[in-house]
């Protein structure tokens, strides 16, 4: 009986227990992945506190995984062994519901999800549907690709999804774990990219990672620097603070949308009057399917876009969760097997 390393939790709010499993066999129309390297995402906290309903525990959470196929299962004929692939949120669909019999595979009724309907990353080898597979280029190293497959793919949907065009306004609110991305895709699609932050000190970072201009909130009134420019056609909130996302519709041009990514628990307080007036809207986006992965690495490969990562070893998980949780990474996690 072969054996791998794996991090699971074992109740509803229990803590992480580095285990010893035995390593699954791939079945029918699945693949297993030797696991090189797996983001921690703030969606892992659905798995940590027992947030998301019917999860079976034991389980092993984590969906931004990189690494290679082991071995493949029966009637798999588009993947082969030792091929790189990535496994992001959207772990798969069910090819039985309206939608996926209409090929409409993003509209999924019975969607699976990474890391919470079946083991995820944060071990050293998972099975997988072939349906949750994204092909890994070459030039990417697991490390680096991993966080793409989540924070990446959310970040450059949602904005390439915005309604925007080269030359717009794109205004970035938080320059973090999702923020920094966001910068460096709306920079790369041709948007005058605003980051939004409180303190002068991240200003060097933010133009750094492309932005134009920089909105010191503390020193600053967000809604009347952005009205100056003629107001943005999209806002990306990523810091999860419900009152600082709420004050951003203000600063919306007329047809703008704010694109919410950031989750918070608590609501937004928004005035009807003000979204009637500019015909503004607010959108929520999370994640994307297999080939949403594939398009988000093929578009960091050819505009240079890496995420910043602090790596830490999977025997260390406990305290790689804090960091993400805790805000005190620079600016991913990513567990190195």
């Amino acid at each position: 009986m072969s054996l791998m390393k794996a991090a699971q939790v074992g109740h509803p709010g229990g803590d992480f227990e580095v285990v010893e499993k035995q390593i699954a066999e791939p079945q029918r129309n699945q693949v297993r992945v030797r696991i090189e390297a797996c983001g921690i995402c703030h969606g892992d906290v659905f798995v940590k506190e027992g947030l998301w309903p019917g999860i079976k525990y034991p389980r092993i959470p984590g969906h931004e995984i990189a690494g290679y196929i082991d071995k493949v299962g029966e009637g798999v004929t588009t993947w082969q062994e030792g091929q790189r692939v990535g496994v992001g949120w959207h772990g798969g669909h069910c090819f039985q519901c309206e939608p996926c019999l209409q090929g409409d595979f993003s509209n999924c009724q019975n969607s699976l999800v990474t890391g919470i309907d079946y083991d995820g990353g944060y071990a050293e080898y998972t099975v997988v549907p072939t349906s949750s597979l994204a092909s890994i280029p070459d030039e990417f190293n697991s490390i680096e690709a991993a966080p793409l497959l989540c924070a990446g793919m959310t970040t450059f949907n949602a904005l390439r999804n915005s309604g925007a065009r080269g030359g717009d306004i794109v205004a970035v609110q938080g320059v973090g774990g999702l923020g920094h991305l966001a910068i460096q895709f709306a920079s790369k699609l041709g948007f005058k990219t605003v980051a939004i932050s409180r303190g002068q000190h991240k200003e060097t970072l933010a133009r750094k990672l492309g932005a134009d201009y920089y909105i010191d909130t503390e020193s600053v009134n967000v809604v009347e620097a952005l009205t100056s420019m003629g107001g943005a056609k999209a806002i990306i909130a990523t810091a999860p603070n419900n009152k600082a996302i709420s004050a951003l519709v203000d600063g919306l041009a007329v047809n703008g949308k704010l694109l919410v990514v950031g989750a918070t628990g608590e609501p937004l307080e928004v005035s009807p009057f003000h979204l009637i007036k500019g015909r503004k809207s607010i959108q929520g986006w999370h994640s994307g399917n297999a080939k949403d992965s594939e398009e988000t690495l093929s578009f960091c490969l050819l505009s240079e876009i890496r995420p910043m990562i602090e790596t830490f070893p999977l025997e260390d998980v406990s305290e790689a969760y804090k960091f993400m949780l805790h805000n005190r990474a620079r600016f991913r996690v990513v567990l190195k097997m």
